[in-house]
């Protein structure tokens, strides 16, 4: 088969679209057809050797390697309740385990266990089916598991044009709250389309300290500190993507709670956004798609930032 494999850590010019051979299943696993691929940032950490992680956190990744942990396709080889010829789609082994295989979703074939399988949300196509597995499942998770705002509540999600972004403004929404989009002044049209209650750019508009209950924040880095002000106090702020200036003292002395959890795999709950996406009540995003084969472009789009939902290869 062919899939795209990196042999050095570096750029995305390190990318090669190369024949390795057709993975088979281990017990449990079913064999998929990959016909979609979703573009995540943990690829490009990958591919660069984990190099914006903390030395002391970096995960150890065997050479050569096959990137990716989102894809949409067919099942060829069942396993558990999926027979070939269903149409599913999974974010596989996330996160991977110490000397794993990882996703290895880059390919046109992928094995995938069975309990991290979901049928394909019966609306979308195998490209925006894609584009949901980590972003909307990071979201999801937030929603549900993590956060759970009570109806009623102001919510702000900055970076609301992302992929994580978009499926988490919708899904405060959807639980009754305000939602108020931060992002760049090009993404509004976007975000109103979605339903937020309020556009913020962050490029023209400060933020109001004390402005929402909850803050989720998709983008990290040294601002995170200075979101804290914007959350009410005894409110929370969501740390999606942790690594930067956050102070936790800070925050307790504004009675804000800080909550932060890295995405897992789940098939069960893959389940249930797909019946939301099926009910019309959450959006895929899709900034733009490339063939695999362009997965070396794909990374060079996803580094000059501000995406309008997700990239996503085609198999």
């Amino acid at each position: 088969m062919k899939a795209i494999r990196f042999h050095e850590f570096g750029g995305p010019e390190v990318l090669v679209h190369e024949e390795v051979p057709t993975p088979r299943p281990a017990r449990g696993e079913a064999l998929v057809k990959v016909h979609a691929v979703g573009v995540n940032p943990p690829d490009w950490y990958a591919r660069t050797g984990f190099a914006t992680i903390p030395a002391d956190m970096r995960p150890t990744l065997p050479l050569p390697h096959i990137p990716g942990t989102d894809v949409s396709g067919v099942v060829v080889e069942g396993a558990g309740e999926w027979q070939e010829g269903d149409e599913v789609y999974a974010l596989i082994r996330f996160p991977p385990a110490p000397g794993g295989p990882g996703g290895r979703a880059y390919a046109e074939y992928v094995t995938v266990p069975a309990d991290q399988l979901a049928r394909k949300p019966r609306s979308l196509d195998h490209v925006r089916a894609a584009a949901v597995p980590m972003a909307g499942l990071t979201a999801y998770q937030y929603a549900v598991d993590h956060v759970r705002p009570a109806s009623g509540r102001t919510v702000l999600v900055n970076g609301a044009a992302g992929g994580v972004g978009h499926f988490a403004a919708q899904l405060a929404k959807d639980q009754g709250n305000e939602v108020i989009a931060v992002a760049s002044g090009r993404h509004a049209g976007f975000l109103r389309g979605l339903g937020v209650d309020r556009f913020i750019d962050y490029t023209r508009e400060a933020l109001p300290a004390g402005l929402a209950d909850v803050v989720i924040d998709t983008v990290g880095g040294d601002a995170m500190d200075d979101l804290l002000d914007v959350v009410r106090p005894g409110g929370t702020f969501a740390a999606v993507f942790p690594i930067g200036r956050l102070s936790p003292e800070r925050a307790a002395e504004r009675g804000v709670s800080i909550v932060s959890a890295q995405v897992r795999s789940s098939g069960r709950q893959l389940g249930e956004l797909a019946e939301l996406i099926d009910a019309g009540r959450l959006v895929v995003g899709v900034d733009s798609v490339l063939p695999l084969a362009r997965a070396r472009q794909a990374h060079e789009r996803a580094a000059r930032g501000h995406l309008q939902g997700k990239i996503v290869l085609e198999v």
